[in-house]
């Protein structure tokens, strides 16, 4: 029922420019939490992400806070109880969010130096090791990154079984370290023979990253260089990860932060670049669709795992 109240309400607001619709969802949303899966360390990850969280508060017009997930499932769990309201996930948890009936609808995922949204998975070996190819690996320690981890987990599984080499039963342990800093730190340190990781062109990987930081180094505390890491496997093209909104939001809030991030490169290209260490080109849009051999990649592990 319309009153005297709300036709007070609403003349005030328009008087401030403000539309009701968009004072409706800011007293539901005062706030909203903007997530990311692990790819390095708390400290790193808070660094390179807390610009875009200062850009979406000013853009968006309530304070977006932070959370750097423990893991990736808890992007997942916090998405799907409706906890976190944008979030940032590789493909391979952004499909198993969509398969396990979480409500997300992607935004935009990063375009790399090589004009192209999307990485390769490949596996690393110490340069000094006799380790040539994947064969050389049997028996040996490898060290993934997380069960829902796409370069670190998916995509080494489903790519080495194609190539003859069946994860759990051609190694003699494969181990998560829970972050793609950590895999490659569990290589440098000997824990592990050989990690898996993302790679999206020889300047640009997560090694190249962690080799700026100068947190790569050998087991006497020598500064490693990227000469001292061979690719022994590298697996087909994959889809970069996207930014996805929470399908429950209300559309007009949907639709500025979708409106946030492709206008991110050139609002604020300093939280846009911080993102990449000035690596990336842009932003490309994407839809569920974009995603469907991922969430194909997936199904076929779970079958496979059935199997074992």
């Amino acid at each position: 029922m319309i009153t005297r109240r709300t036709l007070a309400a609403a003349a005030a607001l328009a008087l401030l420019g403000l539309p009701a619709a968009a004072q409706d969802w800011k007293a539901k949303y005062p706030e909203l939490t903007l997530a990311v899966i692990p790819m390095e360390n708390a400290s790193g990850t808070t660094d390179r992400y807390a610009p875009l969280a200062n850009y979406l508060t000013k853009t968006v017009g309530v304070p977006v806070k932070l959370r750097v997930a423990s893991d990736y499932a808890a992007v997942i769990e916090g998405q799907r109880a409706g906890n976190i309201h944008v979030a940032f996930y590789g493909p391979a948890s952004f499909a198993r969010a969509v398969m396990t009936g979480v409500k997300v609808e992607p935004i935009v995922n990063p375009k790399h130096e090589t004009g192209v949204s999307g990485y390769h998975s490949v596996i690393y070996v110490l340069n000094s090791s006799p380790y040539k190819t994947v064969a050389d690996l049997k028996g040996k320690t490898l060290a993934l990154v997380d069960p829902n981890s796409t370069s670190g987990n998916q995509a080494p599984r489903y790519f080495l079984k194609r190539a003859g080499y069946d994860v759990d039963k051609f190694f003699g342990k494969a181990v998560f370290a829970g972050s793609h800093e950590n895999a490659v730190l569990a290589l440098t340190q000997g824990t592990a023979d050989a990690a898996a990781n993302f790679w999206n062109s020889e300047t640009d990987s997560n090694l190249t990253r962690m080799l700026t930081k100068g947190i790569v180094k050998s087991a006497d505390g020598t500064p490693m260089k990227q000469s001292d890491f061979r690719i022994v496997f590298k697996s087909d093209f994959l889809p970069e990860g996207p930014w996805a909104v929470l399908a429950s939001l209300p559309d007009d809030l949907k639709a500025k932060i979708r409106q946030a991030f492709v206008d991110l490169p050139k609002a604020d290209k300093t939280a846009f670049d911080r993102l990449s260490d000035g690596k990336d080109l842009g932003l490309t849009p994407v839809t569920l669709k974009d995603y469907q051999p991922i969430i194909d990649m997936l199904k076929s592990n779970d079958e496979e795992r059935k199997k074992s």
